[in-house]
């Protein structure tokens, strides 16, 4: 019998994980990537004798695909998908194609903001509360080459709206919908319902017997929900209103309900994650593990031992009684607003990169009443200039992390804090989010 073909569009993580999951189901694979591919997955593709180019894609290898994987970052509009589409062959993302493939059940967390934070605390109070659980998604390894190689009985699956949009028959068995505010606005023609209906698509394919989380609180998160029939059993979180089933802030502590007469209730100064933000943060993750009937004691333990990942509110140093911290995974303006909130004390502001179509106005108030400098590192900030020249006496351009860092230190006065939350994606200048806070904390270590 003839093998089905499958091409993998897209040779990082996510690629080569289906490639491996498809030579174990038995197709015939090849992989493309536009770009060059990492020497590592490279080495992984060699190893595992699967055909693969780079710097390019060959029609004649890639239209005479049963069906294509595709990485989450090629867009819809890039020409060889466009060729595919057109060619009426199924193009699907690396989860629902992974999905297929496992009888695992899947606890699904998008939203615009705190997905990592989340899927991360989520996985810890899992795996401390004994259960057998992978982490995937956005996150860690590969789904793909997890449901290949591993044998779970649950995931953490963190999951961007890049690649909610090629989930068709994918079902999560419990889904999270943090928030919806402006991101990748350039991939969603620049309005942001079609970016809501995209995040909405977490809910697809849900029945009774599943569950759907989300913040009450969240105004584009309300304005989606009325346009969607869920069928899933509903547990809200909010930290304005008392809301049950669901989660609710009340003087200072969580409240957690999701059945009658087993309440969990915690302290928020108890929390490992601090800041306003993070008290919905674990209040969604709170549900989950109360939905999955864990004992009260265990998610209290896990809440307040929780370590944060790198990058998100990262404490880097304390020098001459001036705080640096590496939020480099602060690619939206959002997430910088999440960051200046969360510090109290006057602030050195890094920003800048690859703008991707941001609105900064939602951070003037707190660059007002914050920010003392802003330092801009990236190719263009002209964009910066305009939004914050009025708010701020001093805006400097930079072109390394380093420099920065040493223009951050001679600006900062005692007592105050250095914060390197970008606002924009990183590729003007650094790899990607992680080698930009990692010279970040290289630089300062040299201070």
């Amino acid at each position: 019998m003839e093998k089905k073909r499958m091409v993998i569009l897209g040779a990082g993580e996510s690629g080569v994980g289906a490639a491996k999951l498809a030579q174990k189901q038995g197709f015939e694979v090849f992989v493309s990537d536009f770009g060059g591919i990492a020497d590592a997955y490279k080495a992984d593709l060699q190893r595992m004798n699967i055909p693969f180019e780079e710097n390019q894609h060959t029609e004649a290898l890639i239209l005479n695909a049963a069906e294509v994987v595709k990485s989450p970052g090629i867009p819809p509009k890039a020409p060889i998908v466009k060729a595919l589409v057109e060619k009426g062959i199924s193009v699907i993302s690396e989860i629902e194609f992974a999905k297929r493939y496992t009888a695992a059940k899947t606890i699904c967390i998008t939203g615009s903001n705190g997905k990592s934070t989340i899927s991360m605390l989520t996985y810890h109070i899992l795996k401390k509360a004994g259960l057998n659980v992978g982490l995937a998604g956005n996150i860690g390894h590969s789904f793909a080459a997890q449901v290949a190689d591993r044998h779970y009985d649950w995931y953490v699956l963190e999951i961007s709206s890049f690649m909610l949009d090629d989930m068709y028959e994918f079902k999560a068995d419990i889904a999270v919908l943090l928030n919806i505010t402006p991101d990748h606005l350039d991939r969603y023609d620049y309005k942001i319902e079609n970016y809501a209906a995209s995040k909405m698509r977490i809910v697809q394919n849900q029945t009774a017997a599943d569950v759907f989380v989300y913040c009450a609180d969240d105004e584009e998160t309300k304005k989606a929900l009325q346009a969607v029939n869920i069928q899933a059993k509903q547990y809200p979180f909010s930290i304005i209103e008392k809301v049950e089933p669901g989660a609710y802030l009340e003087e200072n502590t969580i409240y957690i309900n999701t059945q009658l007469n087993n309440k969990l209730t915690m302290s928020i100064s108890d929390l490992a994650l601090q800041g306003k933000h993070n008290i919905y943060n674990s209040m969604a993750s709170g549900i989950v593990a109360k939905v999955l009937e864990l004992r009260n004691e265990t998610i209290r333990e896990s809440m307040g031992d929780f370590k944060n990942i790198d990058h998100r509110l990262e404490f880097v140093a304390k020098i001459s009684d001036v705080t640096y911290i590496n939020d480099s995974k602060a690619t939206n303006v959002n997430s910088t607003w999440y960051a200046l909130e969360s510090v109290n004390t006057d602030v050195v502001l890094i920003m800048g990169g690859v703008d991707k179509g941001n609105d900064y106005t939602m951070l003037k108030d707190l660059v007002k009443s914050k920010v003392k400098a802003i330092i801009c590192l990236g190719k263009d900030n002209k964009r910066i200039h305009e939004a914050f020249e009025d708010d701020v006496e001093v805006i400097v351009n930079t072109f390394s992390a380093e420099e920065a860092v040493q223009v951050a230190y001679h600006l900062a006065k005692k007592g105050s804090t250095v914060l390197l939350s970008p606002a924009c994606a990183s590729f003007d200048l650094f790899k990607n989010y992680e080698d930009r806070g990692n010279q970040f904390k290289a630089a300062v270590k040299e201070l």
